[in-house]
């Protein structure tokens, strides 16, 4: 079985359907199923689950956008509990679960991790937090056979990026230097590509848009 947390959201729907017509079957929870920042509620659905699972697809979160100084402890605490600690709290029960089988968990994560973004200290920290994650978990399951990734697709049209303006995506745009956005559709794709045809790869970074930065910079 697939899992892809956050099931509401455009790629996550997106995912599933892709996953779908390949044959495997899908759990796609909303929050109302399985709110991944609560620890009562990750635990309740890993226990409520009839077959195990052979892919986690970490997708879950939320924005609360603002400058620095406007930002209060909400906002703050938000974000880091749907992206970073629904992460952590998702992959413990899912390692839990495994009980000796081997597994794959992929994070999806965003640019925003790598570079940072204004306007988005709560965002980037959460998705920087998610990169180091990923690397950590490769290095402590690969010996049980447990694969761990993180994949970054890009600007998407979704339903959280919907109230942008024009000029925004240009902005956006402006940074691709193919002047186009990733779609929902290929990632989805390529997240099916890395759990069947790359068995081999774990811990590894992947950005899906044609932004290009220099390593370090």
């Amino acid at each position: 079985m697939i899992l892809i947390t956050g099931g509401d959201g455009t790629l996550a729907q997106s995912l599933y359907e892709c996953f779908e017509s390949a044959g495997y079957h899908i759990a796609a929870p909303g929050r109302s199923s399985l709110d991944v920042s609560d620890r009562h509620s990750v635990g309740a659905f890993f226990g409520s689950l009839a077959e195990p699972v052979e892919l986690v697809i970490n997708q879950a979160g939320s924005l609360r956008d603002g400058p620095l100084l406007k930002m209060n402890e909400n906002d703050w605490d938000e974000v880091l509990d749907s992206h970073l600690k629904g992460s952590w709290q998702v992959s413990q029960a899912y390692a839990a679960s495994l009980q000796g089988r081997p597994g794959h968990l992929i994070q999806i994560g965003s640019y925003s991790g790598l570079v940072g973004t204004a306007g988005q200290c709560n965002y980037a920290a959460a998705k920087a937090g998610l990169i180091g994650l990923t690397q950590s978990l490769a290095r402590e399951w690969g010996a049980k056979g447990i694969r761990s990734n993180i994949v970054l697709p890009g600007f998407l049209e979704t339903a959280m990026t919907a109230d942008l303006t024009d000029a925004q995506r240009a902005k956006f745009r402006e940074d691709h230097v193919l002047g186009t956005f990733n779609t929902v559709h290929h990632v989805a794709k390529f997240v099916r590509f890395l759990h069947e045809d790359l068995p081999h790869i774990s811990g590894q970074t992947f950005q899906l848009d044609s932004r290009v930065r220099r390593p370090g910079w």
